[in-house]
C-alpha cells in the first residue's frame, strides 16, 4: 500500500483549505438553503453580491433559485451581528439575535442619542410597524418609514434606518419576499414560525463550531471579530468543542478547522488550478479579521480602496486573491473581465481559460446570453 504523503502547509494551501470549507472547491452544496445553513451566516449588505455568493457555492444554480429561497423564507436576511446584513437559515436567526442584539443595541447608544432615538421612540416605531404588517402583510421600507412618520417618528438623517434595524435586532421584523431588487419587511413571527432555542453558552459553542467547520482554517480571534463575541467567551466555547475540531499550527499561530477538511492534507487539497470570480463582500475574504493568508498586504488597497469598507469583486486563483474582476449587472453584450494585480503579465493561459469558464458560469447564473 502506497504511503500517504501529507501536503506541506503554505499560504496557498491554507487558502485552498478555506475554499474547501466554504464549498468553493469540491462538490459544493446541493441547494441555496443548504449552502446558507452550512455557512451559518453570509455577508449580505449588497443583495446582488450575496445572491452570487450563494450561487458560487451551489453548482448549477441560477439567480432565480436563490431569489425563490428568499421569497419562500427558506433563507432570511437580517442584521444578526456587527450591525451588518447577513443571510441565515430562518431557524438560526432568533437564537443568534438573543446572543448579539443586546451588545449591538448598546453599542449604538451614542448614535441613537445623536439621532434623538429614545426607548419610547423605538416602542412607538414598533407599534406602528407591527400594525402596518399585521395579518401577514408585507411593507416596503418606504411604507414603513411613512408609518413611522405618521406615528410622530422622523425618518430623516438615517433615523429611519436605525429604527428599522433595531426592530429587526429585537426580533420584531425581518426582511421577507423580494419586490424587484428590494426586500419587503414582514413580522418576524409571521415569517419565521419555527425557531431553535439555545442558551447563550450553548449557542456560542455551536456557533463557533459551525464557523470553524465552514470557514476553517481560522483562529479564535477571527471568530471573535466575525461574530462580535468577546474573546473570553470565545475561548470558553472553544474549550467545549475543540475535541470536534482539528488543529493546525502555521507561522506560529493556531488554526482550527473541521477534521474532514484537515484530512484533505493527506488525501489531496483541491483547488490548486481553480480560478474563481467571487462577489464583493464574499466570506472567503471578509470572514476573517486577518486576511493576509489569502490577500497579500500590498494589494489590500486594491480590494478595499482607502479602507472604505467597500469590498470589490475578487479574483481567486489557487486559494489566493490575485486581482479583481468586472462583470455585467445586466445586458447581453457586456463582458466579464479579469483585472489581475499583475497588470504586465496578466493571467497565465490556463488560468485565463479557467476564468472564461467562470465568466460563462456567472452569465448563466444571471440568465444573460453570451455575447
Amino acid at each position: 500500500m502506497a504511503a500517504v504523503r501529507r501536503t506541506r502547509l503554505s499560504r496557498a494551501v491554507m487558502g485552498r483549505l478555506r475554499l474547501a470549507s466554504h464549498g468553493l472547491a469540491g462538490p459544493g452544496f446541493g441547494s441555496a438553503p443548504g449552502a446558507v445553513r452550512s455557512m451559518t451566516a453570509l455577508q449580505a449588505q449588497d443583495l446582488q453580491a450575496s445572491l452570487w455568493a450563494v450561487g458560487q457555492r451551489v453548482p448549477g444554480s441560477r439567480v432565480s433559485d436563490v431569489r425563490s429561497a428568499l421569497d419562500r423564507g427558506e433563507i432570511v436576511r437580517s442584521w444578526p451581528m456587527r450591525g451588518t446584513l447577513h443571510l441565515l437559515a430562518p431557524e438560526d436567526l432568533r437564537w443568534i439575535l438573543d446572543i448579539t442584539s443586546g451588545r449591538l443595541i448598546r453599542a449604538l447608544t451614542g448614535r441613537h442619542r445623536d439621532l434623538g432615538i429614545s426607548a419610547a421612540d423605538v416602542d412607538a416605531a414598533a407599534e406602528a410597524a407591527l400594525l402596518r404588517v399585521a395579518g401577514r402583510a408585507a411593507a416596503s421600507r418606504a411604507e414603513l418609514f411613512q408609518a413611522f412618520e405618521q406615528a410622530g417618528q422622523s425618518t430623516a438623517g438615517q433615523r429611519g434606518i436605525h429604527l428599522l434595524a433595531v426592530l429587526c435586532q429585537r426580533g420584531l421584523l425581518v426582511q421577507g419576499p423580494l419586490a424587484g431588487n428590494q426586500q419587503l419587511m414582514v413580522a418576524f413571527d409571521d415569517w419565521i414560525t419555527e425557531s431553535r432555542s439555545l442558551g447563550r453558552a450553548e449557542g456560542i459553542a455551536e456557533w463557533l463550531l459551525r464557523y470553524f467547520r465552514s470557514h476553517g482554517p481560522a483562529t479564535e480571534r477571527d471568530f471573535a471579530w466575525w461574530s462580535g463575541i468577546p474573546l473570553t467567551e470565545t475561548r470558553a466555547a472553544l474549550a467545549e468543542v475543540r475535541h470536534q475540531l482539528a488543529e493546525l499550527q502555521f507561522e506560529g499561530t493556531r488554526y482550527w478547522l473541521s477534521p474532514e477538511t484537515a484530512a484533505l492534507l493527506d488525501e489531496g487539497v483541491p483547488g490548486a488550478r481553480t480560478v474563481l470570480a467571487l462577489p464583493g463582500f464574499d466570506e472567503f475574504l471578509l470572514g476573517y479579521t486577518d486576511r493576509s493568508i489569502v490577500l497579500p498586504a500590498q494589494h489590500a488597497d486594491r480590494i478595499v480602496p482607502g479602507g472604505n469598507g467597500i469590498f470589490k469583486k475578487t479574483l481567486v486563483a489557487g486559494g489566493e486573491v490575485v486581482g479583481t474582476w468586472a462583470g455585467p449587472a445586466k445586458g447581453r453584450g457586456a463582458a466579464v473581465v479579469p483585472e489581475p494585480f499583475d497588470g504586465v503579465n496578466g493571467l497565465r493561459p490556463a488560468a485565463l481559460k479557467s476564468f472564461e469558464l467562470q465568466a460563462a458560469k456567472y452569465r448563466r447564473f444571471l440568465g444573460i446570453d453570451a455575447p
